[in-house]
């Protein structure tokens, strides 16, 4: 076999940093597998369930594990990996200078003010602790947490006078810098407070559309009201946002919270004005607090945009920009939510009312591979999977997504319509975003897809394909 296994001591780069350099070299013409990772237990045993020779390593180090059909397309991966890896060194490392090896002396190096932590899950209290007695504010994109640790970094960062923002804290804007998966916004007087990174996303990507901008975007985690948790970040968020001269309105985002906890945090004393998106039974969707933003703001509520299916679908679709209705044409067929963003997913099924949705973001479905927004594998082979019905999915945008999702997507969605399936997106994103929002929604919907830039009247229009309740 033409394999290149190697274990380089003591060279870090973050997870979402080593899915984008694994993916680019499994693409390459001959590289049947390749996995670039720090060498933790599950990556290196995974490595080893490959087939790779992996020599003794630490979690400390980088594993390389690379398989090709011929030397040459080795070589040539090999050549790819070290430009890959390059360009995503840090500035100090090709400075040739040694990184700072705690998280205490990078703040003291750097004048931080916050730390973000995108490590695998077992490591991230460890990390996150670090920061929060170095006098930081903290964001923890790791998910797979146990929430013992959440509750423990939540309070220390209270007494310490610092916001802990998750764990699994998909989404943040602060002071107009995007960290995780961000859209790119405009500036302007909303400011969010989330327990949901897609449900953020989703309300400033429509206020974004409709020419209004955010403050700050703090995500809390989606643990964050619970009962367990207690709404300890999302208070704190509150108070800070309502302290910003800046933020003239909050939005409080969230999927369906434990109800003693929404009620504790709506019930705060606060002199900004707050509009809230706690999904759940009979309350306002993403889109509706959307629109109540922009009224209490006093500005108009625009037609949000959609491309029906292409002529010839089942519902009877015309032109792209304009909103489809339907025909029914799988009425009483199985709808099938495959979703990225778990927010996202839990606020279709509520509107849906039946179906299977399934969120291929969860902590099941991540631990030991690249998340749905990065790595659509997993998802394009539950729709591969579909014969027949009515499937909804999300496409989320933004720094840290997939750079082309409709490169993937595209093609699997124009093979499922040809077996007679409905497929309805939701693509969430800003004119802004790198992957250009009109030009991926064409794509989509050029493949035969019906397209919203809404995910409440993506699922709408699903709901009323498969006839399991009215448009």
């Amino acid at each position: 076999m033409n394999d290149l296994v190697e274990v380089r001591p003591g060279v870090y780069r973050d997870s979402v940093t080593l899915m984008r350099v694994s993916r680019a070299l499994t693409e390459r013409p001959g590289v049947s597998v390749a996995v670039v990772a720090m060498a933790t237990e599950l990556n290196t045993a995974l490595a080893r369930d490959l087939g790779f020779a992996v020599p003794p390593a630490t979690p400390g180090d980088l594993l390389v594990a690379v398989r090709a059909s011929s030397p040459a397309e080795l070589e040539s991966a090999a050549a790819e990996l070290e430009r890959q890896l390059a360009a995503r060194a840090p500035a100090s490392e090709a400075r040739g200078e040694a990184p700072p090896r705690t998280t205490r002396s990078a703040a003291r190096a750097f004048e931080a003010s916050l730390a973000l932590v995108s490590v695998p899950g077992e490591h991230a209290f460890a990390e996150a602790l670090d920061a929060v007695e170095a006098g930081l504010s903290v964001m923890i994109f790791s998910d797979n947490v146990p929430v013992e640790q959440e509750i423990l970094l939540k309070d220390r960062a209270r007494a310490k006078g610092v916001l802990v923002m998750g764990p699994d804290c998909g989404t943040a804007v602060v002071g107009g810098a995007g960290l995780g998966f961000a859209n790119v916004l405009r500036p302007g007087p909303v400011g969010v407070v989330a327990a949901s990174g897609t449900g953020a996303q989703q309300v400033t990507s429509l206020l974004d559309l409709a020419g209004v901008g955010v403050s700050h975007v703090l995500g809390v985690g989606g643990r964050d009201l619970s009962a367990e948790v207690g709404g300890r970040s999302a208070t704190q968020a509150l108070r800070a946002l309502d302290e910003d001269p800046a933020t003239e309105l909050i939005v409080l985002i969230s999927k369906p919270p434990a109800p003693e906890v929404a009620r504790a945090v709506r019930d705060l004393d606060l002199a900004t004005p707050v509009v809230s998106a706690l999904l759940g039974p009979g309350q306002d969707d993403l889109t509706t607090a959307a629109e109540k933003v922009l009224r209490a703001l006093g500005r108009e509520v625009p037609e949000w945009p959609s491309w029906p299916a292409p002529a010839g679908r089942a519902d009877g679709a015309a032109s792209p920009g304009a909103a489809a209705s339907s025909g029914g044409a799988s009425r009483g067929a199985v709808l099938r939510g495959l979703y990225s963003g778990g927010t996202l997913r839990a606020e279709a099924a509520l509107i849906a009312g039946a179906g299977e949705f399934t969120d291929f973001g969860d902590d099941a479905y991540t631990r030991g591979r690249a998340h749905p927004m990065i790595d659509p594998a997993l998802r394009l082979e539950a729709l591969r999977g579909v014969a027949s019905g009515v499937v909804l999915m999300d496409v989320v945008l933004g720094h840290g997504a997939d750079p082309d999702p409709s490169s993937s997507l595209a093609p699997e969605i124009r093979d499922a319509v040809a077996r007679g399936v409905d497929v309805v997106v939701a693509v969430i994103g800003t004119d802004g975003d790198p992957q250009g929002l009109r030009a991926q929604a064409a794509r989509l919907n050029e493949a035969g897809a019906a397209v919203f830039t809404s995910n409440a009247a993506a699922a709408r229009h699903a709901r009323a394909l498969a006839g399991t309740g009215c448009p």
